[in-house]
């Protein structure tokens, strides 16, 4: 029997104002796709029931999350034969029918609340930034307080928490915002999800989550964040934290069962110990989901991982994440370490004390000071190792001008160290190597043509990265 929240009662005007999308997208969207099916009236103009709107904001909603339509699309379909469905209208037990639109023509009086509503958070947002780089902690909890009885969680740790500390960030790089400042930030807002996280209700919905970092990853915001959002969403999730090693990582998937593991790294160097994981929980036929900042620099780098990539954004590594739970599959495994890979990781390994002595005896007395060009040293070797192991030399290169605006900002070093510290390492290695080691010697002499203009992010930034 029909619900009466399946019956077409509403025109397509009425829908246009109801989703605020365009006639022709609704047209477009049941002729590619079939959804929502709409039934005619006898001149042929369309009508749509309550759960057709339902469905409309629904996709609307994926595609806000990161979703193309047409995965959007998929994943309805999946869920639908699943029986899954999850924004059906149920009828009432007395027969009524459901409530009509909010509206039938558009409120200017909600239109305005809604961007009022988007102010204050934005504005909350300000004080929250300003009473945290005052190290005043009551303030900011105050704050912090205030955003999240005014607005829902979700909404309070994307728009005040995670663009916060985005904000914190930059002002980091720029060099107006000290690492002390932004440790205050990190450690304020990392309580903050903690304490939400304790308050959850005990999980509903069959499955278990693990989550954690991969291998000397230390920044464990994001996937804390995203436990307490599936948290929220009454999945059983374990959160392992930061710098999960790959020792005994096996016996913790065999003795929790999970139905999905999570792991998220936000450097290259990092990104290679989660590569190694995956493989290690694709053998134990678990699937895995894997995202981090690493992977937004260089979307490349997704084709070297066993697992389900979860996006560039929180809300789209939800959707992404439930979608896994509801139709869990294995990924496609990548495939290994080339030879020639392997072969220059273990050449350059072999080597790189002695490149380093090399770099010293013809750099050290150049303008760098002495604690910095031991910082780029290691660093810059962390991620040629990295690269190599990741298994593909390219992925060293990456915005010679956010490195160059590092040293001005932070350091009042000309845009020119860094390629004269490129050119120091040349020689270095070309006189050590001798002809042994083509693909970092090629890779070098290619990254300082006049023309290319890419250079390792992390060469000078790693010991100030935020936590």
């Amino acid at each position: 029997m029909k619900s009466s929240a399946d019956t077409p009662i509403y025109n397509l005007k009425a829908v246009v104002q109801e989703t605020g999308l365009k006639p022709d997208t609704l047209r477009a969207w049941e002729r590619r796709y079939g959804l929502p099916d709409t039934q005619r009236t006898d001149s042929g103009h369309r009508l749509y029931s309550q759960n057709d709107i339902e469905l409309l904001k629904w996709l609307m909603a994926r595609q806000e999350e990161g979703m193309s339509i047409s995965r959007a699309v998929e994943l309805w379909r999946r869920l639908e034969a699943e029986s899954h469905v999850p924004l059906r209208v149920a009828a009432s037990s007395n027969g009524a029918a459901p409530a009509p639109p909010v509206s039938a023509v558009p409120s200017r009086a909600a239109t305005a609340q809604r961007h009022e509503a988007q102010d204050t958070l934005s504005q909350l947002r300000e004080e929250w930034i300003a009473a945290c780089l005052a190290f005043d902690e009551q303030r900011a909890e105050q704050v912090a307080t205030q955003a999240f009885a005014l607005f829902p969680v979700e909404k309070a740790c994307v728009e005040l928490l995670q663009q916060g500390l985005a904000e914190i960030g930059d002002g980091w790089y720029d060099g107006t915002i000290t690492v002390q400042q932004e440790h205050f930030t990190s450690a304020l807002a990392t309580r903050r999800l903690e304490t939400l996280l304790t308050a959850t209700p005990p999980p509903t919905r069959p499955g278990r989550i693990l989550i954690g970092c991969p291998p000397e990853e230390v920044h464990t915001f994001v996937p804390l964040m995203i436990s307490l959002l599936l948290r929220r969403r009454s999945w059983d999730v374990v959160f392992l934290g930061a710098n999960v090693p790959v020792e005994d990582f096996v016996l913790t998937v065999q003795t929790t069962k999970p139905q999905l593991v999570l792991l998220t790294a936000q450097l290259l160097s990092t990104a290679v110990g989660l590569r190694e994981l995956g493989e290690l929980i694709y053998d134990a036929a678990v699937p895995m989901g894997y995202g981090g900042l690493v992977f937004t620099q260089l979307p490349e780098l997704q084709n070297h991982i066993t697992g389900h990539y979860l996006g560039d954004t929180i809300t789209g590594a939800i959707a992404v994440i439930e979608q896994l739970m509801i139709a869990p599959h294995l990924p496609m495994p990548v495939a290994p370490l080339s030879h020639h890979h392997e072969e220059a990781l273990a050449q350059f390994r072999s080597h790189q004390a002695q490149i380093e002595v090399e770099l010293w005896r013809n750099f050290g007395n150049s303008g760098m000071s002495h604690p910095m060009l031991r910082k780029a040293n290691i660093n810059f070797s962390r991620d040629i190792i990295a690269a190599l192991a990741m298994g593909d030399i390219r992925f060293l290169g990456i915005d010679l001008a956010w490195v160059q605006g590092l040293l001005m900002n932070h350091y009042q070093m000309p845009k020119s160290m860094v390629i004269e510290y490129l050119q120091a390492y040349l020689q270095a290695a070309e006189s050590v190597l001798n002809g042994q080691g083509p693909m970092l010697i090629n890779w070098l002499k290619q990254i300082l043509q006049p023309q290319v203009e890419t250079v390792p992010l992390h060469i000078y930034a790693q010991s100030n990265q935020k936590g």
